[in-house]
């Protein structure tokens, strides 16, 4: 008899059909309970300001209005911030951004409530406004202190390496833009308790800021997420704040309050990607091989924490991505402006790190007028001793240069560019360029303690399965992933199965669903608690029907007793009868990973994802317009769970990544405000966007040497940064426009401002050099 095979099977999303009819239940689709009120803030009109006078009496006489909220208000503590209480959930005594929460209202409909805010008389006195990173690096303002990883003596090798290059590269921001944005319900219970229906990430960490907000013990908050309509990482610390000001107006009233958070005020309030500013010195031999090297990154993080030091340190692990650097210091600056405090967003710090590599190999290979995918062959981790990370971490499982052979074959790479070539030299105004860049993305949460999992699975006595777990569902699959996974181990149709919602009542102290982990750990919590529950009833039919042990076999619907067949309704009903427990518990901690912060040493990823993109780009250098024509994505998701999941987290991600790097742009006015705070100002990528020609495929050699769940690997986050490939193929393009002139100045994004300022500048050093050698 064969096994049933529910993991590596194509299965649908498993609320695919609820979306498309509408009938998936979020947040704001729950039931209101009776006398439900809707809350709204006000928002801070300074970038940086003490607050002199806030009257806010025509506020709560407006009509609707039950309530009104200020910092000194909160029961417990004015604090949001997850890892430093550096960030209250109202301001109280001064702003550091504009579009701060200062205050918050609830009234009996969400149009009152909005209204009503818009009456507060505020007076502020002016402080200095840092509101751009260069403000921050020239006034010195540290968020947190610096930090460094070193290897060699890169100062001494720089000075004897044949060739040197420096630069400063800029990376733009990037807004989540998730299609349902923040929101909560919260209604309260007896005896202090809260129950909070949350659009998060992390369910534990909003429970612990709602209860400390109330001044209660954790026991008392209850947070439940069943998904999200998306959450890109905005939804890991950025929910605190909305949860924590529901809920103390909920205990303030008395009753059950919503706040929901429109278009505007979403982008206004919650944090985005951290821009960066990296500068470089690079020495490198006749072959472009690095001999040393060393990056200075800046963060903008904002005016506050949140989790800028971590994501800061994960651009710092990925500035290698996939090469080799013989010496190398890497250092760090964390800046503090008047800005929406940075956060969380796919990638965490690794898109950053990785584009600023792409680059100086990018711009090693125009200075030695070599193709750039050779340059990045011949800089590829490899065996002893080409194999030692920055941060001494061994790369044990490097399988890039036998996946972009790959995709250089099936690209059709080197015809392509000759062709690209010959095209050019006969199109005088639109201009073609090709890449074809690699990805090692590092799979784990780099805060070691974070690396944990829990679940939950009741077996029914009719052979029916509840599963809970701490993973959330944002529409990336984590939940079907781990139904197959329960399903497979104890062999019934994922039909029987049933998903719950994240539920801190149920499994505690879970990890945000982040760092591409979601599956990895979860899925293996469930497949423990799975087999705990399946070796409690193999000893009871082991008992019962004399049967060894190791003959009691669960497979394709049945379980097998020797000679003896029956299903798992008939053994669960029997089981219960003899009071045998249906109920398992399975926890999950990744082994063998470490971090010695002070030694900037240690094995902080338990394994690495690899993929590689060849994008195709032409711009118009009259305009700056620029499009994607054809992009061939290979991933390497080790064993496929689910491979119709995994290929839209391929095709979702780099169209995201293309987003950053090519049309989302984030402008504040010198006041500090947030000029692009709506769809009308602020373009994510559309189906017209797409490239015309999308080839995306799954490496099938793909592998995972550690024991990861079936042998799988993440695929969350590493496929945005295939979308690098679209940025340095619009680069190429640029550089076409003045051919052997030198190498084009492009920062991220590529909007067709910045093109166009990039091709014209390109040509005015091409003139004034022509004119040079002219006068010679």
């Amino acid at each position: 008899m064969t096994r049933l095979q529910a993991v590596a099977a194509p299965l649908p999303h498993d609320s695919a059909e609820l979306h498309v009819t509408g009938r998936a239940r979020y947040v704001d689709d729950l039931p209101e309970p009776h006398g439900c009120l809707h809350a709204a803030v006000g928002q801070s009109a300074r970038a940086h300001a003490r607050i002199v006078r806030m009257d806010l009496s025509r506020v709560a006489a407006a009509p609707g209005v039950v309530a009104v909220l200020t910092g000194a208000d909160f029961p417990g503590l004015n604090q949001i911030g997850p890892v430093l209480l550096d960030e209250p959930a109202l301001a109280q005594h001064s702003v550091d951004y504009h579009g701060q929460a200062v205050f918050a209202v609830a009234a009996t409909s969400y149009e009152l409530a909005r209204r009503a805010v818009t009456l507060a008389e505020v007076e502020y006195e002016d402080l200095p406004a840092a509101i751009h990173l260069e403000d921050a690096l020239a006034a010195n303002h540290d968020l947190l202190p610096p930090y460094e990883m070193r290897r060699g003596d890169p100062e001494s090798a720089l000075t004897r390496s044949a060739h040197r290059l420096e630069g400063s590269f800029r990376l733009g921001g990037q807004d989540h833009f998730y299609l349902e944005g923040q929101i909560a319900l919260a209604i309260p219970g007896e005896d202090g308790g809260m129950d909070v229906h949350a659009s998060t990430q992390h369910p534990t960490e909003v429970q612990h800021v709602v209860a400390r907000c109330l001044g209660e013990i954790d026991a008392k908050v209850r947070v439940e997420c069943r998904r999200m309509g998306g959450g890109f990482g905005g939804k890991e610390t950025q929910a605190n704040q909305i949860a924590a000001i529901a809920a103390v107006l909920a205990r303030k009233t008395g009753r059950a309050v919503k706040f929901r958070l429109d278009r505007d005020v979403d982008m206004t309030l919650t944090g985005k990607r951290h821009d960066f500013r990296i500068d470089y010195r690079v020495g490198f031999d006749e072959d472009g091989r690095i001999e040393a090297i060393t990056f200075d990154q800046a963060a903008r993080g904002g005016c506050s924490a949140d989790l800028t030091g971590a994501i800061a340190d994960r651009a710092m692990f990925h500035a290698d991505n996939a090469y080799f650097f013989p010496h190398v210091r890497i250092r760090s600056r964390r800046l503090k402006t008047n800005t929406v405090s940075n956060t969380a967003f796919r990638g965490f710090g690794g898109p950053q790190g990785m584009l600023g590599i792409e680059e100086v190999v990018d711009e090693i290979a125009r200075h030695l007028d070599r193709d750039p995918l050779d340059v990045r062959r011949a800089n590829f981790y490899g065996p002893a001793p080409r194999h030692l990370t920055p941060y001494h971490m061994e790369v044990e499982d490097f399988v890039l240069p036998e996946l972009m052979d790959e995709l250089e074959r099936s690209s059709n790479y080197r015809e392509r560019r000759a062709a690209i070539e010959a095209w050019n030299a006969t199109s005088p105004i639109l201009k073609r360029g090709i890449a074809l860049t690699p990805v090692k993305f590092g799979i784990s949460f780099t805060t070691s303690h974070l690396n944990q999992a829990g679940a939950l699975i009741q077996l029914y006595t009719d052979g029916s399965v509840l599963l809970n777990h701490g993973g959330t569902e944002m529409g990336q699959g984590l939940y079907v992933k781990v139904q197959q996974i329960v399903a497979e181990e104890l062999q019934i149709p994922t039909g029987l199965v049933r998903i719950t919602a994240a539920d801190t009542s149920k499994v505690p102290n879970t990890s945000a669903t982040a760092a591409s982990s979601g599956t990895d750990m979860n899925g293996m919590a469930a497949q423990a608690a799975a087999r705990t529950l399946k070796e409690r009833l193999i000893a009871f039919a082991a008992g019962k029907y004399g049967v060894p042990a190791h003959k009691i076999v669960f497979q394709d619907g049945t379980i097998l007793l020797g000679e003896r067949r029956m299903s798992l309704r008939e053994l669960a009903k029997e089981a219960w009868m003899a009071r045998i427990q249906l109920s398992a518990t399975g926890f999950y901690a990744t082994p063998g990973i470490h971090y010695d912060r002070e030694q900037a040493r240690g094995r902080p990823f338990y394994y690495f994802a690899y993929g590689a993109a060849c994008c195709e780009a032409v711009i118009d250098t009259l305009t700056g317009e620029n499009r994607i024509l054809r992009a061939d994505l290979l991933h390497d998701v080790g064993r496929s769970l689910n491979p119709a999941i995994d290929r839209g987290q391929i095709e979702g991600g780099f169209v995201q990544g293309l987003g950053w790097l090519t049309t989302e742009e984030l402008w504040w006015t010198k006041e500090g405000a947030l000029a692009s705070h709506a769809p009308s100002t602020y373009k994510i990528p559309c189906a017209s966007d797409l490239p015309r020609d999308f080839r995306v495929a799954i490496w099938e050699r793909g592998r995972n040497q550690e024991r990861s769940i079936h042998r799988s690997k993440a695929v969350g986050e590493p496929p945005l940064m295939l979308a690098i490939a679209a940025f340095q193929a619009i680069k190429d393009a640029v550089a076409r426009a003045a051919p052997g002139k030198g190498s084009p100045r492009l920062d991220a994004p590529a909007t067709p401002e910045r093109v166009l300022f990039a091709v014209k500048e390109l040509r005015r050093r091409a003139a004034a050099l022509d004119l040079a050698r002219a006068a010679e």
